[in-house]
């Protein structure tokens, strides 16, 4: 019996240690070159095509940005891109904002109008302006080297005909009832009309003539623009003109207005690109860069900001108390996300420095009931923290409000289908010093195809709230952006690149990150270990979609998780279920100083896929 409890010491205490010892399903990706990573196979492929021909790490991630998109892997042309980018000539990280806003009309009067509680998961209604291609463009005439027509050519191949793959051809089979609401989807989706499976089998070639001629299109602006004496970046934005001022843009609004879209030609031509500073803290000396309040990251830095005076390597890894003790941090933080993160361009202005500060942090951290799970926990009031005084007392006192009754238009997902939602991740780096990591997403499949351009809209509109006692700072307005779950992730260490990291996986992305952070930099994992370790997933912050609900003290536990550990968690009030996989699909690279290499990571969650030389 002694012995036993001996070995349930061990294993609780020293877990960490064991776990940065073990093997790994996918071995590290070791490059002194390049690393190129991506959600899938031939998305990788497309990066490590450029990185041959020359093309630095934006040019490589501008290809499988576009590849990946092309592939629905599970996002496309129409979605939204968010970035963070080392510039190695500068020393600065740079965030990319291409993140659509709600068109003309979006109101909460719109939508109640509607019978609707919340923006639709699905159909034209759900569609924000398009923000990829403004984005991939934007970040490849700032920073890349090669032109427009080198980046899109794998894309362009692809979209004349590549091998679907069993992810994308099975969700079309699942998602076919949604796709035959709206012709143009049938249209590319449905290959098999008639057909007991009408979705294309993986590995069929899988053609979509209308996006090659889109495609197709902006590097012929691009071209005329070189043949008329414009440089590589003047070019390159005479293509971003074409999709969001030509023929492109009148043909994607008469597509979508014809299903009843609202998004018109003074939206597209209205929206831009911002190039942003991101917000960061520093953790144990490392500096951590995430996107503003127009996604959930800075989620991350209050997190990481809560748990630094915490001794969390004596806790153990996944021990009952350090899961318990990133439950509770996560409670608090989230909270704070789901009341005050929204548009910083668009008032009211986020409370972002009372946020981040570390005397609210550390007033926070005092809320944490070390027994027990707390299922009320509350957003907290982070204005006297920048000399200033809430002007949402009233809501913040009465919060949450009271969940909006079923409307019967809250879509086909189950809350778990929306709550870990997935997309894609790209990271990439080389040997020059260019280091971007990438979490895009938007049109997924069942995406509204807009006429016929090819390009599926966004779905990114059920991000946002319509009662403004939820969160009145991510109220639907026209020209707002949804508050987004997408988070891409930088960190340096001595102001040199340590760490890119991205996930996909809604809600729980940040979630995901912050024990993949930890999992390196408290534990000593290396960077596979790190993405493949078991991690637990909380359910009691509100989800980003469908109808917003939360459920508070559920968990989603490793299947290896000790009994003992277990236990301990109901005894806290936890409500737990399990699963085999619960890494989440996280890729990363990781900069080895000492060597001067570097290492990728792609969890074993999923498809994601790396090449690195």
């Amino acid at each position: 019996m002694r012995t036993r409890f001996l070995l349930l010491f061990v294993l609780l205490v020293g877990l960490g240690l064991a776990v940065s010892a073990q093997r790994t399903v996918k071995p590290v990706l070791h490059g002194r070159h390049w690393v190129a990573i991506t959600g899938k196979p031939l998305g990788a492929t497309a990066g490590a095509m450029i990185f041959e021909k020359g093309g630095n790490a934006i040019d490589a991630t501008c290809a499988m940005l576009a590849s990946v998109c092309t592939m629905w892997d599970t996002l496309s042309w129409g979605g939204e891109t968010q970035a963070l980018i080392y510039n190695p000539k500068t020393g600065k990280v740079i965030a990319i904002n291409g993140l659509g806003v709600a068109p003309t009309g979006a109101t909460p009067e719109f939508f109640r109008s509607k019978g609707m509680a919340y923006p639709p998961e699905y159909g034209p209604l759900a569609a924000v302006t398009p923000g990829t291609p403004g984005g991939l463009m934007t970040m490849l005439a700032q920073f890349g080297t090669m032109s427009l027509k080198q980046v899109l050519a794998p894309a362009i191949e692809m979209a004349d005909g590549y091998p679907i793959e069993q992810q994308a051809a099975d969700t079309i089979e699942h998602q076919k009832r949604e796709i035959k609401k709206w012709p143009p989807s049938v249209a590319v989706f449905l290959t098999h009309p008639g057909e007991a499976r009408e979705a294309p089998q993986p590995g069929e070639i899988f053609k979509q003539a209308d996006l090659a001629v889109t495609l197709r299109k902006l590097v012929e602006a691009e071209q005329a623009a070189l043949k008329a004496g414009k440089s590589r970046k003047e070019a390159i934005y005479a293509a971003y003109d074409r999709f969001y001022k030509g023929d492109i843009a009148r043909e994607f609004v008469r597509g979508s207005r014809e299903l009843g879209g609202l998004i018109t030609e003074a939206d597209l031509a209205s929206w831009e690109v911002h190039i942003e500073e991101p917000v960061v803290t520093r953790y144990r000396g490392i500096d951590v860069y995430k996107l503003n309040t127009w996604v959930q990251g800075p989620v991350m830095l209050q997190a990481l900001n809560m748990l630094e005076p915490m001794d969390l390597k004596a806790m153990g890894y996944n021990s009952a108390r350090y899961i318990h003790t990133l439950y509770q941090v996560m409670n608090l933080t989230y909270a704070d996300r789901d009341f005050y993160y929204g548009d910083p361009y668009v008032p009211p202005a986020t409370p972002l420095k009372g946020l981040l500060s570390r005397e609210y942090a550390r007033e926070r951290a005092k809320l944490i009931d070390w027994d027990k799970n707390d299922p009320n926990v509350k957003p907290g009031d982070p204005y006297p923290f920048q000399g200033g005084t809430n002007p949402y007392a009233k809501f913040l006192a009465n919060w949450p409000p009271p969940p909006p009754k079923p409307t019967g238009a809250e879509g086909s997902r189950t809350f778990e289908e929306g709550f870990t939602a997935g997309t894609t991740s790209i990271e990439a780096a080389d040997e020059e010093g260019w280091v971007v990591s990438v979490t895009p997403s938007g049109g997924w499949i069942p995406a509204t195809i807009a006429g016929r351009t090819g390009v599926g809209m966004s779905q990114r509109m059920q991000a946002f709230v319509v009662d403004e006692a939820m969160c009145p700072f991510n109220v639907v307005t026209p020209g707002k952006r949804p508050r987004s779950t997408l988070t891409p992730s930088l960190a340096l260490k001595d102001g040199k690149p340590y760490l890119a990291f991205a996930v996909q996986g809604g809600d729980t992305q940040d979630q995901n990150l912050l024990q993949f952070f930890l999992n390196m930099v408290e534990f000593g994992m290396n960077v596979q270990q790190a993405t493949e370790a078991a991690n637990f997933n909380s359910y009691q912050m509100h989800s980003t979609f469908g109808d917003h609900r939360a459920e508070p003290g559920r968990m989603t536990l490793n299947e290896v998780t000790p009994s003992a550990v277990r236990e301990d968690l109901v005894r806290r009030g936890y409500k737990l279920d399990y699963l085999k996989l619960t890494s989440g699909p996280i890729n990363a690279i990781f900069f080895d100083r000492l060597h001067g290499t570097m290492w990728g990571g792609s969890s074993n969650h999923g498809d994601d896929y790396g090449i690195a030389w």
